[in-house]
Parts: structure tokens; C-alpha cells; sequence
């Protein structure tokens, strides 16, 4: 696959505070790459350097290979986190304006505006003014407008934020819909049920660095450290311990609101899963085992909680390989 984008030990400070610290991070054509960080990490200074608002003040930013330029920005759809509209104008003009700027014939920007439009069944809004339309309406327009020049490269910030859940799976199918045409995406959110969903790659900003870089299920894979759960309807008795030889320990027991009990187990190397299956199953009617693999909002968490340390190694094409700190940056454009 191709790199849409490419940031090479991009570095940026404000006054005497240094947001991004030797940021690399690349997107591939037609995938979406998670940008995750706590607040003020500088996410929104790396989106800004992306997308050509603000410039590094040290490092490379590649766009198809090519030194990014103000010209690449024509290429690209930015949906922010504060959205900018302009209330007194109609939802239809508004979407043309944006088209234009973008440079669509006004024969295209209209063709694509009337598209979008019909899409997102906003039609009877067209002539609407924005203050006389809901949130939910506003963001719809705020992402059409991102995405009606047909970008290579579409950055969203919390694109869901203010939709409802009937909305929020509308958007979400669309920006899939896109990603399956061959748009980059870039999507940064403190949703992470909508990183597992939605996103092939990821990276976690801390204090300016990048503390962790890999493909989603790579990443949750490296995280998994051998424990099992198994559920009943019922409580069970495990005694002194799960199996003779001590090989498995029971480390927490929860009732779930559906009535099952589930029980958590830290396995050894020298005690399989289907040794731990067939203890359980021993032990009554078992209806649930798996392996317990961290999710993003844990492995994030945990991530995060620690001070920012240069990254020892981060995961390529599921390998551990050496690497380097590093950070990122906000976003604006609409």
C-alpha cells in the first residue's frame, strides 16, 4: 500500500513548551488510522501540521510523497472538533461555498452538494438557514462539506460527537463507505468502542510523544497476557484453587446483569486453555469462555497512566521493531 501522508521526527513548540516531540506516523491509502491521546496531549497540533495550517518547526510532513504544501489542502476534507459554520447562511449555500473553495466547478459543486444531500436525506433543509436547524442537522452539514470534493485525505475530530445513535451508524457507515473507495482517514475521538470498530491502525499521544503505534488487533494481541474467562448461571466452587498443581489462579469473580457469573483465571505457560476448559466444564453447565484481550480503552488507560517514555519498539506488520518518541498535534478547517 501507498502512504498518503508521511510525518517524519516532526517537532513543534510553542514559547518555551514543546507540543510535538520527533513525531513519525504514516497513513496508508483507503485505511483509517485511530489518533488517540488524554487531553492536551497534542493531537490537535499534529492534525493542524497535517493538514497545512500550521507548519513544523523541524521534521518532514509527506503528502503522496511529496513535501506537503498549502496546494495538498485542495486533497483534503477536515471536519474539527469546533465546528464552523456560518448560521446565517443556507445549508445548500453554504455547502456550495465550501465546494467552490474547494475547487469544484460551481457545475460540480452543485451536482455533488445536491449528491450529499439526497444521501443524508437533507433535502427539505437545503434552504434552511443554519441557526434554524438542530445540532444533529449541523453536524451532518459540518461533514458533508468535508467530503463533497471527494478528498484523498478526510481528518476527522470526534466526528460523532452530537449525533444521536440512529445518526452516529449513518456516519459511520459512510466514512467505511469511503475508506472501501480508497479514501486515507484520519480519526482521532475518545470513543474506543469506535477505534475497534472502525480503525485498522492506531497511535496513542502522550505529552507531546508517541507511546504506541500498530495495527488495532496487533496492538490488542501484544496486550493479551494469558488470562481466561469462564461463565455459569450459577456459582460455582473452585476450592483451593483452579487445578492441583496451582498452574491456573482464580484473580476476580463478577455477576453480570444478564445473571451470569463470570470468573477470571491468569493461565501459566505450562497450563493450556483446554486444560482450563476442561476443569470448567467439570464444574457445571458452562455457557461462556474466552480469552481475555484488553480493549483499546484499557490498553489507552493504561497507556496513558504512565509517564511518556521514547518508544522501545512499536508494531509493523506485526513485529516489534525498534523506534523512536514520538508526538502530535490539533486540527481546524472547514
Amino acid at each position: 500500500m501507498s502512504k498518503v501522508i508521511e510525518a517524519i521526527k516532526v517537532c513543534k513548540t510553542f514559547g518555551e513548551q514543546r507540543v510535538s516531540k520527533n513525531i513519525d506516523l504514516a497513513v496508508e491509502q483507503g485505511s483509517i488510522y485511530g489518533l488517540l491521546g488524554p487531553n492536551g496531549a497534542g493531537k490537535t497540533t499534529l492534525i493542524r501540521m497535517l493538514s497545512t495550517i500550521t507548519q513544523p518547526d523541524s521534521g518532514e510532513i509527506l503528502f503522496k510523497g511529496e513535501a506537503l504544501k498549502e496546494s495538498h489542502a485542495h486533497q483534503m476534507g477536515y471536519m474539527p472538533e469546533e465546528r464552523g459554520l456560518y448560521k446565517k447562511m443556507t445549508v445548500a449555500d453554504q455547502l456550495l461555498f465550501f465546494a467552490e473553495l474547494r475547487g469544484l466547478s460551481t457545475k460540480d459543486a452543485k451536482a455533488s452538494v445536491k449528491h450529499w444531500l439526497q444521501r443524508l436525506d437533507m433535502m427539505d433543509w437545503a434552504r434552511k438557514k443554519v441557526e434554524e436547524i438542530s445540532k444533529g442537522m449541523a453536524q451532518k452539514v459540518q461533514f458533508v462539506s468535508c467530503v463533497l470534493h471527494n478528498p484523498q485525505l478526510l481528518i476527522l475530530d470526534e466526528p460523532f460527537s452530537g449525533f444521536d445513535p440512529v445518526n452516529a451508524d449513518l456516519i459511520k457507515d459512510l466514512i467505511i463507505e469511503l475508506k472501501n473507495q480508497g479514501t486515507s482517514i484520519i480519526f482521532s475521538t475518545h470513543r474506543m468502542d469506535n477505534v475497534e470498530s472502525l480503525c485498522d491502525h492506531l497511535a496513542i499521544i502522550h505529552q507531546g510523544e508517541k507511546v504506541l503505534d500498530g495495527g488495532v488487533s496487533e496492538i490488542r494481541r501484544k496486550y493479551a497476557t494469558g488470562v481466561y474467562e469462564v461463565g455459569f448461571y450459577q456459582a460455582v466452587e473452585w476450592g483451593g484453587g483452579m487445578s492441583a498443581t496451582g498452574e491456573s489462579t482464580l484473580i476476580s469473580e463478577q455477576q453480570q446483569s444478564d445473571g451470569k457469573v463470570v470468573y477470571r483465571f491468569q493461565t501459566s505457560d505450562s497450563f493450556s486453555p483446554d486444560q482450563l476448559l476442561k476443569l470448567a466444564m467439570g464444574k457445571g453447565n458452562l455457557v461462556h469462555f474466552s480469552e481475555h484481550v484488553p480493549s483499546i480503552h484499557e490498553i489507552f488507560v493504561d497507556t496513558v497512566s504512565k509517564p511518556a517514555e521514547p518508544i522501545a519498539g512499536a508494531i509493523v506488520a506485526g513485529e516489534i521493531v525498534s523506534g523512536e518518541t514520538i508526538a502530535s498535534k490539533p486540527s481546524p478547517m472547514s
